[in-house]
């Protein structure tokens, strides 16, 4: 029998930026990402590529930790809450002055040469660990100083080499990621007095990543569609098939807003976590587990890739509750041990897993007992 082979797979979601709470909009695309790349991993070599190191150079985080140090002084960020931070985040955007790329250059020169993260974030970081653990979601090095392969005026030169860009800077302008030939429009990647965006900093990390690769799939919020539209184009010319997989936002209350504008009060991972440890999740026979696998089983399954359904904690509590039933099914279940077979049906061709298909696998009447070897592997 020719087995094919394995091949090596870039995983790139979209980085969170550590400014505010984890709200269920972030979930879901955490949840999303776990369940792809650990059910992934048995079928491919996979990379799982999440670099806060790449992004804090942005204006939206270092704006912010030097609106911090301008405002708040010496607070001991190590006693707040993510909540707490996330209010300060919402003061911050909030204000109609923006500081100049002279004011903020000491925090990305800190960010590119010494690998340094504001008490805050770092703060913020460490509960996030403390969530991803809870939650059994593997950790891509939220902590790790993991800094991009390119630097700015590296990757502007390999795009200008490509004919991709328009670096107007010589004449006072800004540089823009110009794919105008493929019928998308310019759009600026680094302001006129220095400033990278998002979109600069996605491509300084993954420039030099791709050619690496057989394969690379990123995950993002929808809202993002039209910039990874262009950094799909950008990458499938230079590199290996790209795949885009978008995951729309969770509305809370029927309204689909930014993390920061608030409204995520006792909506965010922590208040979630909080929830359900003071009702006796853990303590009613349900377990750790059944709280890793309900959050899967609501986020991926239930809310699928669109965003048509606000949260609701009640159907949350009852997917916990299914999750409890499926375990305790999944302990009289005899799986054949073919893991991968079972995997592999639910990749429609791609060279990953379908977490939606794979989660909705698990339900409906008349569905055999879990295989408890694929629960473990993928959802717990």
């Amino acid at each position: 029998m020719n087995v094919p082979p394995r091949k090596n797979v870039l995983l790139a979601p979209v980085t969170i930026t550590p400014t505010k709470p984890l709200t269920p909009s972030h979930l879901k695309g955490l949840l999303w990402t776990d369940v792809m790349f650990r059910a992934t991993a048995p079928l491919a070599a996979v990379t799982y590529r999440y670099s806060h190191t790449a992004y804090h150079v942005t204006e939206q985080t270092v704006g912010f930790w030097e609106y911090l140090d301008r405002t708040r002084g010496e607070t001991d960020y190590a006693q707040l809450s993510e909540e707490e931070i996330g209010d300060l985040y919402v003061r911050y955007r909030s204000e109609e002055r923006r500081q100049g790329a002279e004011v903020l250059r000491p925090y990305r020169d800190a960010v590119e040469h010494s690998g340094w993260v504001h008490p805050a974030s770092e703060r913020m970081l460490r509960l996030w660990a403390g969530h991803y653990e809870r939650l059994g979601m593997h950790d891509p090095g939220l902590r790790e100083h993991q800094p991009p392969g390119l630097g700015l005026e590296e990757m502007i030169e390999r795009l200008t080499a490509a004919s991709l860009v328009l670096d107007q800077r010589h004449c006072g302008g800004p540089v823009y990621l110009d794919l105008t030939r493929y019928g998308m429009p310019l759009r600026r990647i680094v302001t006129a007095d220095g400033r990278p965006n998002y979109l600069a900093c996605a491509l300084r990390e993954l420039l030099p990543l791709v050619p690496w690769y057989d394969e690379v799939v990123l995950l993002y919020d929808r809202e993002l569609d039209a910039d990874y539209r262009l950094l799909h184009r950008v990458l499938t010319s230079l590199g290996p098939p790209v795949h885009r997989v978008p995951i729309g936002r969770v509305p809370i209350d029927g309204k689909i807003t930014s993390a920061r504008h608030g409204g995520w009060r006792d909506h965010t991972a922590g208040a979630l976590l909080r929830a359900w440890a003071e009702t006796g999740g853990a303590a009613d026979g349900h377990g750790e587990d059944a709280l890793r696998l309900g959050m899967r089983l609501y986020f991926i399954a239930t809310l699928g890739p669109g965003e048509q359904q606000s949260f609701r904690h009640d159907l949350l509590s009852h997917c916990m509750a299914v999750a409890a039933r499926l375990l305790r099914r999944s302990r009289s279940a005899t799986g054949d041990g073919d893991l991968a077979g079972a995997l592999e049906r639910h990749r429609r061709g791609h060279p990953y897993v379908d977490p939606y298909r794979l989660a909705c696998s698990l339900l409906g009447k008349g569905r055999p007992a879990p295989d408890p070897a694929l629960l473990s592997a993928v959802f717990l």
